[in-house]
């Protein structure tokens, strides 16, 4: 079956990535890529990648439109299941400078909190799996934890 002009496009991008950058940082990014185009297929509008506030420690990876919300989502790979699940990988700490990015972003666009919500998009290159988990965490949890 033929492949879509969009598969052999990220291949290519991948191949030319893993020639310059480091290998993890490689393949996170073509996750990236893959969530991307998972998401849009899904109908969410993706308007900001690895977006980072100035003086934040933490990017967001996507941030998207999913009909009135914006959607702030991170993204976690595993090159297969071996050591862990990619999910597992998305500590409270993550969560705290995703959330922090989140809220510069909101307050910068003098957008309300409840108007937005966190994601995950979790991708497992072998075998391949892509799974989107909605409203992973909120503020109002972390803010508990805090």
């Amino acid at each position: 079956m033929f492949r879509s002009i969009y598969e052999i496009c990220d291949e290519i991008r991948h191949r030319a990535r893993a020639r310059r950058w480091h290998e993890t940082a490689a393949w996170g990014r073509r996750a990236e890529d893959l969530a991307h185009r998972f998401l849009q297929a899904k109908g969410l509008t993706v308007v900001e990648r690895n977006w980072v506030g100035p003086g934040l420690r933490a990017e967001v990876d996507l941030i998207a439109w999913d009909g009135p919300t914006l959607v702030f989502v991170e993204v976690k790979s595993r090159r297969n299941l071996d050591y862990s699940a990619p999910e597992r990988a998305m500590d409270d700490e993550k969560k705290r400078h995703v959330t922090a990015a989140a809220r510069y972003f909101l307050r910068r666009w003098r957008m309300p909190e409840q108007q937005a919500r966190f994601d995950l998009v979790t991708v497992v290159f072998e075998p391949y799996r892509i799974e989107h988990q909605p409203d992973a965490w909120s503020f109002r949890e972390l803010d508990r934890v805090s």
